[in-house]
Protein backbone atom coordinates (compact mmCIF):
# COMPACT_ATOMS: atom_id res chain seq x y z
CA UNK A 1 0.00 0.00 0.00
CA UNK A 2 3.27 2.29 0.94
CA UNK A 3 4.44 2.02 -2.41
CA UNK A 4 1.48 2.93 -4.18
CA UNK A 5 1.16 6.03 -2.52
CA UNK A 6 4.65 7.30 -3.43
CA UNK A 7 4.32 6.30 -7.06
CA UNK A 8 4.22 9.20 -9.72
CA UNK A 9 1.01 10.24 -11.31
CA UNK A 10 -0.80 8.38 -14.10
CA UNK A 11 -3.60 8.77 -16.42
CA UNK A 12 -5.99 11.42 -15.58
CA UNK A 13 -3.37 13.30 -13.52
CA UNK A 14 -0.77 13.81 -16.07
CA UNK A 15 -2.97 14.62 -18.68
CA UNK A 16 -4.64 17.11 -16.83
CA UNK A 17 -3.25 20.57 -18.53
CA UNK A 18 -3.73 18.71 -21.97
CA UNK A 19 -7.00 18.32 -21.12
CA UNK A 20 -7.65 21.46 -19.62
CA UNK A 21 -6.81 22.98 -23.01
CA UNK A 22 -8.73 20.62 -25.22
CA UNK A 23 -11.74 21.44 -23.20
CA UNK A 24 -10.77 25.09 -23.43
CA UNK A 25 -10.68 25.03 -27.59
CA UNK A 26 -14.42 22.97 -27.22
CA UNK A 27 -16.23 25.08 -25.43
CA UNK A 28 -15.05 28.13 -27.48
CA UNK A 29 -15.77 26.38 -30.59
CA UNK A 30 -19.32 25.11 -29.31
CA UNK A 31 -19.86 29.28 -28.26
CA UNK A 32 -19.26 29.92 -31.73
CA UNK A 33 -21.12 27.19 -33.25
CA UNK A 34 -24.38 27.13 -31.31
CA UNK A 35 -24.39 29.99 -28.79
CA UNK A 36 -25.05 29.95 -24.98
CA UNK A 37 -28.34 28.53 -25.22
CA UNK A 38 -27.63 25.46 -27.04
CA UNK A 39 -24.22 24.72 -25.62
CA UNK A 40 -24.09 21.68 -23.60
CA UNK A 41 -21.58 19.99 -21.21
CA UNK A 42 -22.15 17.01 -23.06
CA UNK A 43 -21.10 18.11 -26.16
CA UNK A 44 -18.38 20.06 -25.23
CA UNK A 45 -16.85 16.85 -23.87
CA UNK A 46 -17.70 14.82 -27.27
CA UNK A 47 -15.89 18.01 -28.91
CA UNK A 48 -13.08 17.65 -26.44
CA UNK A 49 -12.44 13.94 -26.79
CA UNK A 50 -13.22 13.48 -23.05
CA UNK A 51 -15.75 12.32 -20.73
CA UNK A 52 -18.42 14.89 -18.91
CA UNK A 53 -16.58 13.79 -15.67
CA UNK A 54 -13.67 15.82 -16.32
CA UNK A 55 -15.95 18.76 -16.99
CA UNK A 56 -17.67 17.79 -13.83
CA UNK A 57 -14.94 17.79 -12.02
CA UNK A 58 -13.64 21.25 -12.89
CA UNK A 59 -17.00 22.94 -13.00
CA UNK A 60 -20.61 22.19 -11.87
CA UNK A 61 -22.38 23.30 -14.03
CA UNK A 62 -22.29 24.90 -17.82
CA UNK A 63 -22.32 28.71 -16.86
CA UNK A 64 -19.29 28.29 -14.81
CA UNK A 65 -17.72 26.19 -16.93
CA UNK A 66 -18.15 29.37 -19.98
CA UNK A 67 -17.85 32.08 -17.72
CA UNK A 68 -14.10 30.30 -16.61
CA UNK A 69 -13.51 29.64 -19.28
CA UNK A 70 -13.94 33.48 -21.33
CA UNK A 71 -12.49 35.25 -18.34
CA UNK A 72 -9.18 33.25 -19.07
CA UNK A 73 -9.63 34.04 -22.71
CA UNK A 74 -10.90 37.91 -21.81
CA UNK A 75 -8.96 39.05 -18.86
CA UNK A 76 -5.76 39.14 -20.28
CA UNK A 77 -6.65 41.65 -22.84
CA UNK A 78 -6.57 44.08 -20.84
CA UNK A 79 -3.65 43.90 -19.58
CA UNK A 80 -1.41 46.47 -21.15
CA UNK A 81 2.11 47.99 -20.87
CA UNK A 82 3.43 51.02 -19.13
CA UNK A 83 4.46 52.80 -21.83
CA UNK A 84 5.65 55.87 -20.00
CA UNK A 85 3.01 58.25 -21.33
CA UNK A 86 -0.99 59.12 -20.97
CA UNK A 87 -1.29 59.15 -24.49
CA UNK A 88 0.76 56.04 -25.17
CA UNK A 89 -0.97 53.63 -22.41
CA UNK A 90 -4.52 55.10 -24.06
CA UNK A 91 -3.34 53.91 -27.20
CA UNK A 92 -2.69 50.61 -26.21
CA UNK A 93 -5.63 50.10 -24.44
CA UNK A 94 -8.07 50.86 -27.12
CA UNK A 95 -5.88 48.34 -29.38
CA UNK A 96 -6.00 46.09 -26.61
CA UNK A 97 -10.29 46.46 -26.70
CA UNK A 98 -10.16 46.43 -30.19
CA UNK A 99 -8.30 42.95 -30.74
CA UNK A 100 -10.64 41.47 -28.31
CA UNK A 101 -13.88 42.55 -29.77
CA UNK A 102 -12.60 41.55 -33.36
CA UNK A 103 -10.77 38.75 -32.42
CA UNK A 104 -12.81 35.88 -34.91
CA UNK A 105 -14.09 33.92 -32.09
CA UNK A 106 -15.33 37.05 -29.62
CA UNK A 107 -16.71 38.81 -32.57
CA UNK A 108 -19.63 36.34 -32.44
CA UNK A 109 -19.78 35.01 -28.92
CA UNK A 110 -19.88 38.68 -27.51
CA UNK A 111 -22.81 39.83 -29.33
CA UNK A 112 -24.64 36.30 -28.18
CA UNK A 113 -23.70 36.06 -24.78
CA UNK A 114 -24.59 39.67 -24.35
CA UNK A 115 -28.23 38.70 -25.63
CA UNK A 116 -28.52 35.83 -23.10
CA UNK A 117 -27.14 37.92 -20.08
CA UNK A 118 -30.67 39.85 -20.60
CA UNK A 119 -31.93 37.30 -20.20
CA UNK A 120 -30.37 35.80 -17.21
CA UNK A 121 -29.73 37.73 -14.59
CA UNK A 122 -27.47 35.10 -13.17
CA UNK A 123 -25.25 35.13 -15.67
CA UNK A 124 -24.96 38.90 -16.12
CA UNK A 125 -23.66 38.39 -12.89
CA UNK A 126 -21.31 35.92 -13.37
CA UNK A 127 -20.00 37.91 -16.19
CA UNK A 128 -19.31 41.32 -14.97
CA UNK A 129 -17.69 39.52 -11.71
CA UNK A 130 -15.39 37.39 -13.18
CA UNK A 131 -14.66 39.34 -16.96
CA UNK A 132 -16.11 42.88 -16.49
CA UNK A 133 -14.87 44.40 -13.18
CA UNK A 134 -11.23 42.61 -13.60
CA UNK A 135 -11.23 44.54 -17.32
CA UNK A 136 -12.05 47.18 -15.46
CA UNK A 137 -9.60 47.02 -12.47
CA UNK A 138 -7.01 46.87 -15.07
CA UNK A 139 -8.05 50.22 -17.12
CA UNK A 140 -8.33 51.63 -13.65
CA UNK A 141 -4.84 51.04 -12.83
CA UNK A 142 -3.76 52.41 -15.96
CA UNK A 143 -5.61 55.72 -15.46
CA UNK A 144 -4.54 55.79 -11.79
CA UNK A 145 -1.05 55.92 -13.04
CA UNK A 146 -1.38 59.11 -15.42
CA UNK A 147 -3.07 60.56 -12.06
CA UNK A 148 0.45 59.91 -10.61
CA UNK A 149 2.62 61.28 -13.03
CA UNK A 150 0.33 63.99 -13.18
CA UNK A 151 -1.47 63.91 -16.18
CA UNK A 152 -5.01 63.64 -14.94
CA UNK A 153 -6.43 65.54 -12.60
CA UNK A 154 -6.84 64.08 -8.91
CA UNK A 155 -10.62 64.11 -8.84
CA UNK A 156 -10.67 62.14 -12.38
CA UNK A 157 -13.87 60.05 -12.27
CA UNK A 158 -12.69 57.04 -13.40
CA UNK A 159 -15.49 55.12 -14.22
CA UNK A 160 -16.39 57.89 -16.57
CA UNK A 161 -13.15 57.55 -18.00
CA UNK A 162 -13.19 53.71 -18.78
CA UNK A 163 -16.06 54.01 -20.71
CA UNK A 164 -15.48 57.10 -23.09
CA UNK A 165 -12.18 54.52 -24.28
CA UNK A 166 -14.22 51.42 -24.52
CA UNK A 167 -17.72 52.12 -25.12
CA UNK A 168 -17.19 53.70 -29.04
CA UNK A 169 -14.83 50.83 -30.01
CA UNK A 170 -17.64 48.73 -29.00
CA UNK A 171 -20.16 50.67 -30.53
CA UNK A 172 -17.89 51.28 -33.77
CA UNK A 173 -17.40 47.07 -34.11
CA UNK A 174 -20.52 45.51 -32.53
CA UNK A 175 -22.95 48.05 -32.68
CA UNK A 176 -22.35 49.71 -36.25
CA UNK A 177 -20.03 46.99 -37.97
CA UNK A 178 -17.85 49.11 -38.99
CA UNK A 179 -13.88 48.93 -39.32
CA UNK A 180 -11.78 50.27 -37.22
CA UNK A 181 -8.93 51.87 -38.85
CA UNK A 182 -5.65 53.30 -37.18
CA UNK A 183 -6.35 56.59 -37.22
CA UNK A 184 -9.82 56.20 -36.06
CA UNK A 185 -8.05 54.71 -32.76
CA UNK A 186 -5.51 57.84 -32.53
CA UNK A 187 -8.31 60.72 -33.55
CA UNK A 188 -10.16 58.24 -30.34
CA UNK A 189 -7.34 58.99 -28.05
CA UNK A 190 -7.03 62.74 -28.82
CA UNK A 191 -10.81 63.64 -28.28
CA UNK A 192 -10.76 61.15 -24.63
CA UNK A 193 -7.19 62.92 -23.67
CA UNK A 194 -9.03 66.13 -24.36
CA UNK A 195 -12.58 65.18 -22.64
CA UNK A 196 -10.32 64.54 -19.47
CA UNK A 197 -8.50 67.43 -19.65
CA UNK A 198 -4.91 65.62 -19.94
CA UNK A 199 -1.45 67.56 -19.30
CA UNK A 200 1.67 66.71 -19.74
CA UNK A 201 3.19 64.86 -17.13
CA UNK A 202 5.10 66.42 -14.50
CA UNK A 203 8.90 66.71 -14.90
CA UNK A 204 10.59 64.03 -12.12
CA UNK A 205 12.63 66.00 -9.41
Amino acid sequence: MAERTRRAPTGAAVLRPRITSSITEAVLDELVEKGYGRLSMEAVAKRAGVGKSALYRRWPAKQDMVIAVLSEFSVPWAEVPDTGSLRGDLLATVRAVRDWLAHPRFATILPDLTAEAARNPALAAAIQATIGEPRRALGAATLRRAVDRGELPTDLDVDLALDLLAAPVYWRLNVRRAPVEPDYLDELVDHVLRALDARPAREPR
